[in-house]
């Protein structure tokens, strides 16, 4: 296992994954989001160098601190060859398990590895698959039209609060700091009434995939997704990212949406694997078990929106 910090080799490792898209667009997205000042204070593993098998972006330990905190624990992977990520995977140092986080991969098999290793170590997973959309071509979406009542503005950090009510994966403390520093950091559209209050929204992940996006159900069926979803792809496109994101596989009117606009479905799923170490005897022990019970129960009872 090596970690690359050279800024030579990761702009040639960047090279080579554009030329691996689209199933390396996660790790793609994080190692330009490396690349162009590492505001994640993200961090790229490889088994090998120059060649190599699999890529692993991962947070800093450093930063990386909170071992209940799943989304700064995010893990982003590619491989070449299914046996060289999964010995990775279980070397020692690659992964913290015991932390609770999470892995986000492309490719089919990422969740059969994590699997079994959880399974040896005792750890808790859940696994959350959704299609995967990918825009070849942004700058070739038609202009779009604004409803003039509404103003066009990028989110606030004073917004994180509503995003975190309204995320399918929020509603905790630890969430509505995370979503605050995707707002801070990372690019982000909305759609302001009047009293300046967002009515429909969409951010984008250190990953360069776009969301957490939502509509406010008073003011839904008028297209402002749409609008920002075309937006939100040209201002990523501009950036040199790719444009894509991820839909619930019961979300049939995103889908519609995003095939309407020429994203295309890939082949692969976009699998969120959620990892939880064997809870361990504490004074916390029932607010973190309480916590992920409520994680659970949004990742079951969520609306499907872009999350």
């Amino acid at each position: 296992m090596l970690i690359l910090s050279c800024s030579s080799k990761l702009r040639l490792l960047e090279g080579t994954l554009r030329r691996r898209l689209p199933d390396a667009l996660l790790v793609y997205g994080s190692v330009m989001t490396i690349n162009r000042g590492n505001l994640a204070a993200q961090e790229v593993l490889v088994d090998s160098w120059p060649e190599f098998k699999v890529v692993l972006t991962r947070t800093r330990r450093e930063v990386a601190s909170d071992d209940s905190d799943l989304y700064t624990n995010t893990y982003t992977m590619y491989y070449q060859h299914l046996g060289a990520y999964q010995a990775l995977l279980a070397s020692a140092g690659a992964v913290s398990w015991g932390q609770s986080f999470r892995i986000l991969g492309l490719q089919d098999g990422v969740y059969e590895v994590s699997k079994d290793i959880a399974e040896a170590k005792g750890i808790k997973l859940e696994v959350l698959p959704h299609f995967t959309y990918f825009h070849p071509d942004p700058s070739s979406m038609p202009e779009i039209r604004l409803d003039p009542a509404m103003r066009l503005s990028s989110l606030d950090v004073s917004h994180a609060d509503l995003l975190n009510e309204t995320w399918s994966f929020g509603g905790n403390e630890i969430s509505r700091k995370y979503l605050a520093s995707l707002i801070c950091h990372f690019p982000s559209i909305c759609l302001l009434d009047a009293a300046g209050h967002p009515v429909s929204w969409i951010a984008s992940y250190p990953f360069g995939a776009m969301g957490p996006g939502y509509t406010l159900p008073q003011h839904r069926q008028r297209g402002y997704m749409g609008m920002l979803n075309n937006l939100l792809s040209k201002r990523l496109h501009a950036l040199g990212y790719p444009s894509y994101g991820y839909v619930a596989m019961d979300n049939y009117p995103m889908q519609r949406l995003q095939e309407s606009q020429g994203f295309q479905r890939q082949p692969n799923l976009f699998y969120f694997i959620f990892h939880y170490p064997a809870p361990v005897a504490s004074d916390n022990s029932d607010f973190y078990t309480n916590m992920y019970a409520e994680f659970y129960q949004a990742l079951l009872g969520s609306e499907g929106m872009i999350s």
